[in-house]
């Protein structure tokens, strides 16, 4: 691998900002965050791949908010329409229609639900052909844009419109979010990482190394929900630091198969101070404070960071 690019402050990251105002987004979105990142990276030689979710409605006709090309797929099928779209190009640089100055990055970004499991199947496939593309995973934590419905990503001890009660969390889920990055990094991708737009020279660092590694390259990306999580859209950078800082979002990597952690916190701050932050975890809060229940979400925290 080339020696990398390293971005050491914000101003290192480019002037350049390849998504305009417009759109029909919530205030605070942490998902545009995320695109605004990986955009000012990869540039206008993007073409966006987006499966059906709350991203969609950056496009809707005649107005966008990129200066990329777009192309809109159901949400099972993103990968499947990159591995067109990149295909098309290989073929028509091999034929000399066009130059390899005139390629195109192939970015895929989607939703939780279809990178967690309406879309998987797409994905694992594309990931085994080696498919040279981007996949930016927006994770709200749940079908945002259809009324806050459970996802296999949905955090423990989150509450949502379709979440079933037990014992321990009378309205959150009882079940541990699926480890995307772990599926990617089993079916053999060269290049996967968290990241977080709270973060943003971590981000940005990671797409710069990502650059110089051909086939699929994940971006798993906590992507803050004003609406969904119920909190004050002012606070998204603010609760994504807590995230992180408290060790319930990690941020790492994994360059052909080798993992490491991007950033550990020095002192760990505990889960409660970001629970208490949104909407969606008050139920530990309120009436009475679920003392067990917090208890066990800091539990399952600390025996990641201890074997690490």
């Amino acid at each position: 691998m080339k020696s990398e690019k390293k971005i050491k402050t914000i101003f290192d990251i480019p002037t350049q900002d390849y998504v305009v105002p417009g759109g029909i987004f919530c205030q605070g979105c942490g998902a545009i965050l995320a695109a605004k990142l990986m955009l000012k990276s990869l540039g206008e030689k993007t073409v966006i791949v987006n499966a059906a979710g709350c991203f969609t409605l950056a496009v809707v006709y005649p107005h966008t908010v990129f200066k990329t090309s777009w192309l809109y797929t159901a949400m099972a099928c993103a990968p499947a329409g990159a591995q067109g779209i990149r295909d098309a190009l290989d073929i028509l640089i091999e034929k000399g229609k066009i130059s390899k100055n005139e390629d195109l990055n192939v970015l895929v970004v989607t939703g939780d639900g279809a990178a967690s499991s309406i879309g998987l199947q797409s994905t694992i496939t594309a990931i085994h052909r080696n498919l040279d593309f981007w996949y930016l995973a927006y994770d709200n934590q749940a079908f945002m844009n259809t009324g806050v419905q459970k996802t296999e990503t949905t955090p423990l001890g989150a509450a949502t419109s379709t979440t079933k009660p037990t014992s321990l969390f009378p309205l959150g889920t009882e079940q541990e979010p699926l480890d995307l990055f772990s599926i990617w990094l089993s079916a053999g991708a060269p290049y996967v990482a968290t990241v977080s737009p709270s973060y943003p020279i971590d981000f940005l660092d990671k797409v710069e190394r990502a650059k110089e590694i051909r086939g699929p390259k994940l971006f798993h990306c906590l992507s803050g929900c004003p609406p969904g999580w119920d909190y004050d859209p002012a606070l998204t950078v603010k609760i994504g630091r807590l995230a992180v800082e408290s060790g319930l979002w990690v941020l790492k990597e994994a360059i052909n198969g080798v993992v490491k952690h991007t950033y550990v916190p020095k002192k760990r701050i505990p889960v409660e101070e970001y629970l208490k932050t949104q909407g969606r975890f008050e139920h530990l809060f309120k009436p009475t404070k679920n003392e067990k229940a917090i208890e066990e979400i800091q539990k399952r925290v600390d025996k990641y960071w201890s074997t690490y």
